[in-house]
């Protein structure tokens, strides 16, 4: 069997139908670049970077005062148990 352009157009025509059954309507694809985001340069992923490394920065400060407000504690609850075990 020969594959004539009418006989490949309309074995196309029948798949992209078989398609759109499936998955739904196709968009065009002069439509796409309205609907991607456009990524920034660079300097935009430095400044990004730079943010997650002060954010770090920050978190590691954090950590260091609660650590030190969790040993308050510990030494606080350490005095009031000794005090119980002492009076019972």
């Amino acid at each position: 069997m020969k594959l004539s352009p009418a006989l490949l157009r309309r074995i196309v025509l029948e798949e992209a139908k078989k398609l759109e059954e499936k998955f739904g309507k196709m968009k065009d694809v002069e439509d796409a670049p309205k609907d991607t985001k456009e990524l920034g340069g660079p300097d935009d992923y430095a400044d990004t970077l730079g943010q997650k490394i002060d954010f770090m920065k920050a978190l590691k400060i954090k950590e260091d005062r609660l650590r030190a407000a969790l040993k308050q504690i510990q030494e606080k609850r350490s005095r009031v148990k000794a005090a119980l075990i002492e009076k019972l």
